[in-house]
């Protein structure tokens, strides 16, 4: 059986009967994962074992885990800074900010394959326009050139880990003050003035990124559609214009600001078609059985190419990780960096 293009989540710290049924459907591709499936590093470990043995080739496991504000799972892991603090890093010491981004890439990606979480939706491309309470100190800097300067070694790191990395929000969600979970976002600037939103993608694209999930935000001089679900955002910008090959996952269509697209068979339908090659269906798992059902079509199997290759690669055991020399260092210059109280934010 083939990865499907759905992308589901859990409801607790186990995999109930229901869930695995679930996951057996043929349209099922990958789950993400939420604090609420997290008790210890053991049970998450279990759990995730248990999610890859259901199927061959093995479900995608995923969760937000950027540091910061954004980090799902807390006890026994690292507290990871926010991307902004390696920004302020970077105004008085660009070539240590690189190497702490690189580190905190390494740390991110190093916890998490050692649990066999295959990839975390990061890092966050956003600018800091001052706008977006929603991004906020999510994003790592104002300045384009930074931003990318920052995550590719972010990314780098992530690679020695065996992650990819997957950049977010598709063209910049940094540009408009509502949140896209809680409203329609409207970014009204002209094109010519979203190229600096867009370098950091451009940049990363070039540098080998392996994952983009675009914005639920419609930038109303270039389509008056959210472009998540905008085939010209999706195939004129990102495949033909920019040069993307990976995979384009959806941000999560219970979010208000998908509402628009009618109802959830409708959002996925409608994300599919514009260029997505995984939809993200979280918090409603009545609707998550509906769009599994409502897929008929069969997948695209350049899609289901794209998808397997973030399956997560390398991956050591967490009694040799946490006794090894580079995650003491790892770990011990990120609590340096932060020591600011982590507040998750339900992203």
């Amino acid at each position: 059986m083939s990865l499907g293009p759905v992308m589901l989540d859990l409801q607790g710290v186990s995999l109930s009967r229901t869930e695995a049924r679930l996951l057996a459907h043929s349209r099922a591709g990958g789950v993400i994962l939420f604090t609420r499936n997290f008790e210890s590093v053991a049970q998450l470990t279990e759990l995730v074992r248990e999610i890859h043995a259901l199927r061959t080739p093995r479900l995608l496991v995923a969760v937000d885990h950027e540091g910061g504000r954004v980090q799902r799972f807390r006890e026994g892991f690292t507290r990871l800074p926010a991307a902004a603090r390696l920004g302020e890093c970077h105004d008085r010491d660009p070539a240590r900010a690189r190497e702490l981004s690189r580190m905190a890439g390494w740390l991110m990606a190093s916890e998490l394959r050692a649990v066999g979480v295959d990839f975390s939706f990061a890092p966050v491309l956003d600018l800091s326009h001052g706008l977006s309470g929603v991004i906020g100190d999510r994003a790592f800097h104002r300045d384009a050139e930074v931003v990318a300067d920052l995550a590719r070694h972010f990314m780098s790191g992530m690679g020695h880990a065996g992650m990819a990395a997957v950049g977010k929000h598709f063209p910049g969600h940094g540009g408009v003050r509502e949140d896209s979970h809680l409203a329609l976002p409207v970014d009204r600037r002209d094109p010519a003035d979203l190229d600096g939103d867009i370098l950091p993608f451009e940049r990363m694209i070039h540098y080998g990124l392996a994952g983009i999930m675009p914005a639920h935000v419609i930038y109303e001089q270039c389509d008056s559609l959210p472009a998540g679900f905008s085939s010209h955002w999706l195939r004129g910008v990102l495949r033909e214009r920019l040069g993307f090959a990976g995979v384009i996952f959806s941000d999560d269509l219970s979010m208000a600001g998908a509402e628009c697209m009618g109802d959830f068979p409708e959002r996925a339908r409608a994300a599919l078609g514009a260029g997505c090659d995984m939809v993200l269906v979280c918090n409603h798992p009545d609707a998550a059985v509906r769009v599994l059902d409502a897929l008929d079509e069969e997948p695209d199997p350049v899609s289901i190419a794209r998808l397997v290759r973030m399956h997560g690669r390398k991956g050591i055991a967490w009694d040799v990780l946490v006794e090894s020399a580079a995650w003491r260092r790892a770990r011990q210059a990120m609590e340096n960096l932060d020591d600011s109280p982590l507040l998750e934010l339900d992203v």
